[in-house]
């Protein structure tokens, strides 16, 4: 009888049907524990709040970096319950100005310990106002270099090398011949003059050193002479000689109020009537008004902006019908690698705010 009770008890142990419901709740089991452990992970993290995901914003591949490290939520659904998440808000991602910073906002968000932007310009946030609510300030300076000096260079070559009006005469569906008389300026071996010579300022030269350019520029303060070197690069103390001298000026400087308008009827009357103007800094670093007289009249040859103000410029603007201007949409970082390192360092900088510990790129007021 043991035997044959031993032997019934192994049958029903090694029924497959019966196998495979014990294996079911034993995945069941694991999957509940699993999600159970995930939530507790979740509750735990804090919550950030940013602008949006999809077009026009965050692509998904970049908030995903985000939700390593915050709960997230975007403006619109904070909107339709900023009671409930208002409190709980401790970051904030600031993509393109949003979500907003102004005063009536930020009442809604008691906990908030750091405002991380992304990009290297603060011009839209009020550093010491955001301080004085004991909020911390970031920027993600470095990572954005080599992208920003390579738009300049685009922008400098499409320009010189008349490379737009190219492809259209190239792609026009009544083109018969290669036109003869399409001539650009010769880049090599030019002047080129940068304003402004941070981080950005020194990629530019670098660049520029592989086209045999003779490079000037001028900063708020000289840089080292081994900076100088490295560059390739002489100091013009006064920004009036780099004016006069230059085949090719580079605007690569952060906008404060003592750099607004730095560049107006005075300053463009300075240069080359054969000279280009290259703008990668912000569009009000620049007079429009005086850009487009200077470029009507011939005061100047062309004009290579990445930024204007506003953006976009309405469309009936004469910035966007001349034919010796080439406008692209402030695009300046837009690389799947830079935005990636953009948004890493703006999550890295709000853990380290969020948990007090030193900020690896604070913004302070000056």
């Amino acid at each position: 009888m043991r035997s044959l009770c031993f032997v019934r008890c192994m049958k029903t142990l090694w029924d497959p049907a019966q196998t495979y419901r014990l294996l079911r709740v034993a995945n069941l089991h694991r999957s509940a524990c699993h999600m159970q452990h995930k939530k507790v992970m979740e509750d735990n993290k804090p919550w950030a709040l940013f602008s949006k995901e999809g077009e026009n914003s965050y692509l998904e591949e970049f908030t995903d970096i985000m939700k390593q490290h915050f709960n997230i939520i975007c403006l619109k659904d904070f909107h339709q319950n900023s009671q409930l998440y208002g409190p709980k808000i401790q970051a904030i991602f600031v993509w393109w100005s949003l979500p907003p910073t102004e005063p009536s906002f930020l009442r809604l968000l008691p906990s908030l310990k750091v405002v991380s932007n992304g990009g290297v310009g603060i011009d839209h946030l009020d550093v010491p106002y955001i301080n004085s609510l004991g909020v911390k300030v970031t920027n993600t300076p470095g990572v954005v270099s080599d992208a920003t000096a390579d738009i300049a260079m685009a922008l400098l070559l499409g320009s010189a090398r008349k490379i737009v009006q190219g492809h259209q005469i190239a792609t026009y569906k009544k083109t018969t011949h290669v036109p003869l008389d399409l001539m650009g300026v010769e880049v090599t071996g030019s002047t080129l003059g940068i304003i402004g010579m941070g981080h950005i300022g020194c990629k530019i030269a670098q660049r520029a050193k592989g086209f045999d350019m003779k490079i000037l520029y001028h900063n708020r303060n000289r840089r080292s002479s081994e900076d100088e070197q490295a560059a390739g690069a002489s100091y013009c103390a006064n920004m009036d000689d780099l004016l006069h001298e230059s085949d090719f000026v580079v605007l690569s400087v952060n906008l404060t109020p003592e750099t607004t308008s730095l560049i107006s009827h005075r300053e463009l009357s300075l240069m080359k009537p054969t000279a280009t103007l290259v703008n990668i800094s912000r569009g009000l670093v620049v007079d429009q008004d005086a850009l487009v007289k200077a470029l009507q009249s011939g005061t100047i040859c062309a004009a290579a902006l990445d930024v204007t103000h506003p953006e976009p410029l309405p469309r009936d603007h004469p910035l966007l019908h001349l034919p010796n201007v080439l406008i692209t949409p402030h695009v300046g970082t837009n690389t799947h690698n830079t935005t990636r390192k953009m948004v890493q360092r703006m999550v890295d900088n709000a853990v380290a705010a969020v948990n007090g510990q030193s900020i690896p790129n604070e913004v302070k007021p000056k």
